[in-house]
C-alpha cells in the first residue's frame, strides 16, 4: 500500500484483527452491491470509505424525489439521474481511490453470473423476492458469501449465507422461493429512514469481515430488528437437505 492509503486508513491497521494484511485484503477485493437504494447507499458508503478496492454498483432505477428520504447516495439535484451514476459520483467523492463500476440495469441470467463469479463478496441489497432468489442461485453456483438485507416500516433483518462453509444455509432454504410469502414494498408500506442505514451498514460490516477473514459472520444466523423497540432478535438457520438450490440434490 502507498503512504496516503497508510495513513488513510490508519485506524483499520492500528486493529490486531485486521492490521496491514486485513486492509491489503480490503484494497484487492472486489464487492457487488445489488440495489442503490435504502440499504445500498449506507453499504456502499462504508465499503468505499473502508478502501474496497473494486465495487460495483448495480441498480436499473432513476432517483425519484420520495427517495431522498433514506436513500443517501443521492441528493436533491440527481432527481431523474440513473441511481448507478449518482451513487458513482457520491462515493467518488468520499474515496476517490475505490474504483466504482457502474451498472445502470437490473442484473439477470448471464449478466448476473458473470458479476458474481467477478466479486468476493456479494451484497443484496434490492427490494424484491424474484431477484434476492436469482442472486442467491448465482452465489451458491459460484460459492461466494452473500449478505442479504431487507428493510420495511419499522421491521429489519440482516444474514448472511456462505456456501463455502459445508453445512451454512442459502437463502432458499430460509425463504423457500415459490413459497406464499407477501411482498411488501416502501412506496405502499413506508420506511423508517435510519432503519435502512442501520441494516445496511450491518451488510457492509459482514462483507468486510468476510473480505478480511476476521471474526465470526452471520452464516447460520439471522439478524432481526424490532426499529420502534429498538431490540434485536437472533434465529438459528439450519441448512435444509433438501433445497433445491444447494441441497445434496440441487
Amino acid at each position: 500500500m502507498t503512504d496516503d492509503q497508510l495513513l488513510r486508513y490508519s485506524r483499520h491497521i492500528l486493529l490486531p484483527q485486521i492490521g496491514i494484511e486485513g486492509q491489503h485484503n480490503i484494497v484487492n477485493a472486489r464487492a457487488l452491491v445489488i440495489g442503490a437504494g435504502g440499504l445500498g447507499s449506507p453499504a456502499a458508503y462504508y465499503l468505499a470509505s473502508a478502501g474496497i478496492g473494486t465495487l460495483v454498483l448495480a441498480d436499473g432505477d432513476t432517483v425519484d424525489l420520495t427517495n431522498l428520504q433514506r436513500q443517501i447516495l443521492h441528493r436533491t439535484d440527481a432527481v431523474g439521474m440513473a441511481k448507478t451514476a449518482s451513487g458513482k459520483r457520491t462515493l467518488g467523492e468520499i474515496n476517490p481511490e475505490c474504483h466504482v463500476i457502474a451498472l445502470n440495469e437490473r442484473l439477470s441470467g448471464a449478466g448476473l453470473d458473470v458479476e458474481v463469479a467477478r466479486a468476493d463478496v456479494v451484497l443484496d441489497c434490492c427490494d424484491n423476492f424474484a431477484t434476492r432468489h436469482a442472486v442467491n442461485r448465482a452465489c451458491v453456483k459460484f460459492n461466494k458469501p452473500l449478505v442479504s438485507g431487507a428493510a420495511i416500516r419499522f421491521d429489519g433483518q440482516v444474514a448472511v449465507f456462505d456456501s463455502r462453509q459445508p453445512d451454512a444455509p442459502c437463502y432458499h432454504c430460509l425463504f423457500p422461493e415459490g413459497q406464499d410469502v407477501e411482498e411488501v414494498r416502501c412506496a405502499v408500506m413506508g420506511v423508517f429512514a435510519p432503519l435502512t442505514g442501520i441494516i445496511g451498514t450491518v451488510q457492509a460490516a459482514e462483507a468486510l469481515k468476510l473480505v478480511i477473514g476476521c471474526g465470526t459472520s452471520l452464516a447460520g444466523r439471522l439478524l432481526l430488528l424490532d426499529g420502534l423497540g429498538m431490540e434485536w432478535r437472533e434465529i438459528r438457520v439450519p441448512r435444509d437437505p433438501g433445497c433445491l438450490v444447494c441441497g445434496k440434490t440441487a
